[in-house]
Formats: C-alpha cells, sequence, structure tokens
C-alpha cells in the first residue's frame, strides 16, 4: 500500500509523525505532500495568515501524485480538505484532525468569541473538511462521538487511533536517582488544568515538582509555590531523559468537555518511559487506563485529589514501581507502534477496499 500524507500539517506534531512512523514500520509505503504554514501552531487567522494558506493550498493543489492508493490529511489540515480532493481524482481520502477548530480556539483555549467572525468560519472550515472525508479519524472513542454529534457523520465515517509515542525516543531507560519530583510537560493551555496542579504543589510542600512548557496561562506561574521549578522549554529528544528521572508523570486535569475526550501525548510518553502516570478520571482516560492498575486516576479539577495521589506515589512502598510497570504493559498492549501501525493500515486498507 501507498499513502500520500498531504497538507498543511504540523510536521513537528507527534500525531503526525507517529502516525507515518507507525505506518512505515508495518510496511506501508508514506510520501509526504507538504507546505509550512502554521509553524508552532500559529493559530492567527488574519489576512496575513490567512494568505499565506490560500497560496499553500493553491500549490498543493497543483501536485500530482497518481501511485498512492489513499490520501491522508494530516493534522491540523482543516483547511486542506479541498485541495487533497482534487488531487486525489476518486481516491479515498482520509482526515487524521486530532481537533475540532472551533471547539479548541473558541471553547478550550478562548482564542475567539463565540459569536465573532473568526469563530463563524472556524465553524465553517471544521464542517466542511470533516463533511468532505471518506472517513475521519479520531484519537479516542470520546472524541469520535463528539466529532459524529457536530458534523452530522454517520457512525461509519468516524473510526478510532490512539495517540501512541515515538518509541525511537521515548521507552524505558536507566538514570541516576534523583530525590522524587512530579513532571509536567506540555502546553500551558486551559486544557491542561494547570491552577490544579499549581493548588496540589501548595498542599505538597515537602515535594518538588517540574512544570515543563509555555503558553496561555504562564502568568499563573509568576506566584507559583517555592516548591514548583518552572522550565520554558526542553529540546523535544531530551524530553525523554526528563520523564525517565521523574517520580511519577501528570496528565491534565481540566475539567472542560474537551478535557473528558482526549488522551494527551504526554500520557502516552510517561508510560512508555515505564513511569507511573496520574490524570484525571475521565471517558478518555477510561478508554484506556485502569485507576490504580496502570495509573491513578482522580476527580479532574480537584486539587486535594490530585496531592492525595501523588503521595501516595511517593510514600506507599511498591506503588510506584507497580504502576510503572503495568503501565509500560498496557502501553505496549494497546498504543506500540506496532499496534497503532497495524491499526491505521487495517483502516487504510479498509476505506481503499470500500471505495
Amino acid at each position: 500500500m501507498k499513502v500520500l500524507y498531504f497538507g498543511t500539517y504540523d510536521r513537528a506534531a507527534p500525531r503526525n509523525s507517529q502516525v507515518m512512523s507507525c505506518l512505515r514500520g508495518v510496511g506501508v509505503e508514506v510520501i509526504e505532500r507538504h507546505r509550512e504554514v502554521w509553524g508552532v501552531q500559529n493559530w492567527s487567522l488574519g489576512l496575513r495568515q490567512m494568505s499565506r494558506v490560500l497560496k499553500a493550498e493553491r500549490s498543493l493543489a497543483r501536485d500530482e501524485e497518481r501511485e498512492a492508493d489513499v490520501v491522508l490529511v494530516g493534522y491540523p489540515g482543516h483547511f486542506d480538505l479541498r485541495a487533497a480532493r482534487r488531487i486525489a481524482r476518486g481516491r479515498p481520502i482520509v482526515f487524521n484532525p486530532l481537533i475540532s477548530l472551533h471547539d479548541t480556539l473558541v471553547g478550550d483555549r478562548q482564542r475567539f468569541r463565540p459569536r465573532s467572525p473568526a469563530a463563524w468560519i472556524l465553524q465553517i472550515v471544521d464542517r466542511g473538511a470533516f463533511r468532505s472525508a471518506d472517513l475521519v479519524v479520531a484519537d479516542t472513542e470520546a472524541h469520535a462521538w463528539f466529532f459524529r454529534r457536530a458534523f452530522g457523520l454517520r457512525e461509519d465515517r468516524v473510526d478510532v487511533a490512539l495517540v501512541g509515542a515515538e518509541e525511537a525516543l521515548f521507552r524505558p531507560g536507566w538514570q541516576p536517582p534523583e530525590p522524587f519530583h512530579v513532571l509536567f510537560v506540555g502546553k500551558l493551555i486551559p486544557l491542561h488544568g494547570l491552577d490544579t496542579i499549581l493548588a496540589a504543589a501548595t498542599l505538597l510542600p515537602d515535594i518538588p515538582f517540574r512544570v515543563v512548557g509555555d503558553g496561555q496561562l504562564s502568568p499563573l506561574l509568576e506566584g507559583r509555590p517555592d516548591n514548583v521549578e518552572h522550565v520554558q522549554w526542553i529540546p523535544y529528544p531530551e524530553l525523554p531523559t526528563a520523564y525517565q528521572r521523574a517520580g511519577c508523570a501528570l496528565g491534565i486535569f481540566d475539567t472542560g468537555s474537551k478535557a473528558s475526550r482526549v488522551i494527551p501525548n504526554k500520557v502516552f510518553q510517561g508510560l512508555a518511559c515505564g513511569r507511573p502516570v496520574i490524570t484525571a478520571d475521565t471517558p478518555a482516560a477510561r478508554e484506556l487506563l485502569t485507576d490504580g492498575v496502570d495509573a491513578l486516576l482522580v476527580a479532574p479539577g480537584d486539587p486535594a485529589a490530585l496531592a492525595e495521589a501523588i503521595r501516595q506515589v511517593a510514600d506507599e512502598d511498591g506503588l510506584a514501581g507497580r504502576l510503572a510497570e503495568a503501565g509500560r504493559a498496557t502501553y505496549e498492549a494497546r498504543a506500540s507502534e506496532a499496534v497503532l501501525g497495524a491499526r491505521w493500515k487495517e483502516l487504510l486498507e479498509r476505506i481503499v477496499a470500500a471505495g
């Protein structure tokens, strides 16, 4: 099978690099047709950025690749579906969206007001993109349900493949022993529940916390507790070492609806590195994890519950090791590159056969 990975997708986003790596790992030939537009997820919708998008779409629409069996539009390729349809020439189109633009930028990050022109444009772009694809691949069952309901898609037009982690980087490894500390890695956006993490740190003054990342909610860190270290940036290849040295890794803790539908990269990365993971108890998390077995799941937005879980991992004899071992086993069984490669190949072969 030959797949054309197509669009203005973010090459640095794990969802894209992981899918391509998984497919190549199971013998699928992946060709890229890419134009850089968004940079580090530059979500500007100003005239200059929209001009760049239109120029990229015109260029992409001229690209020819007649041998590919299927066109796979990467994340965030919401503006790319029209160009994909032109170059597909009747071949099936699969969309790997990861998110709804309106849900993320209006609902979660609140970058645009709900009744603003930008929000209206995002609704139109979302609807057109999701309804143009022959198959939409969501990252969780909860997200698949949301996509079907939000865009009026039939059951068979949406399927699921988990995110996983890049195994060339994220794997268990020995590191020099360090004092127990809590690690959070991620863009500082509402989805992650940074306020809950900082409040939990206040309840645990004797346990060090390390927050790695920058973003919308960075001002919350200006008055952070003394036991919270803030590191704005770590080179991506060095992130596995940060996980391997941590006593436990945190997921997300926001109470919003989007947080209930996603399993973030950081959870898969922590599991892949063999670290105990603590994250919010949500429908999406329950699709992969079992509380007390391969992770600790706590009520979203509850600093006391998060602090109690961290204290358990730090103090309870043997708990960290049991969680880490079971979490790594869950990763290997459900989210390894071999498992996800086979899953993506199955989905693509099915849509090609149906078309």
